[in-house]
C-alpha cells in the first residue's frame, strides 16, 4: 500500500504499523514523534497503530546536544 512519509510517497506492507515503518526507516523509537494524518501518535501505540492506504505521516527525530 502506498503512504506518504515527509512528502515522499513509499510502499509499505499491507498489515504494517507505525513500528514497523519507524523500524524500517532505520530510527529510535525513543528518539521520533510521529504525527499520522494530522494527528500525533503516542509512542506506546506505536505498535497497535495501522498503517492505511493513502496515511500521510511526518517523522521528525529528536535531537539533544546543547
Amino acid at each position: 500500500m502506498r503512504v506518504t512519509v515527509n512528502g515522499q510517497s513509499r510502499t509499505v506492507g499491507a498489515e504494517a504499523t507505525v513500528a514497523d515503518l519507524v523500524g524500517e526507516l532505520g530510527f529510535d523509537r525513543r528518539r521520533v514523534a510521529v504525527e499520522r494524518n494530522r494527528l500525533l501518535v503516542r509512542r506506546a501505540q506505536f505498535d497497535q497503530t495501522a498503517l492505511a492506504e493513502g496515511d500521510v505521516l511526518e517523522i521528525v527525530t529528536l535531537v539533544g546536544g546543547g
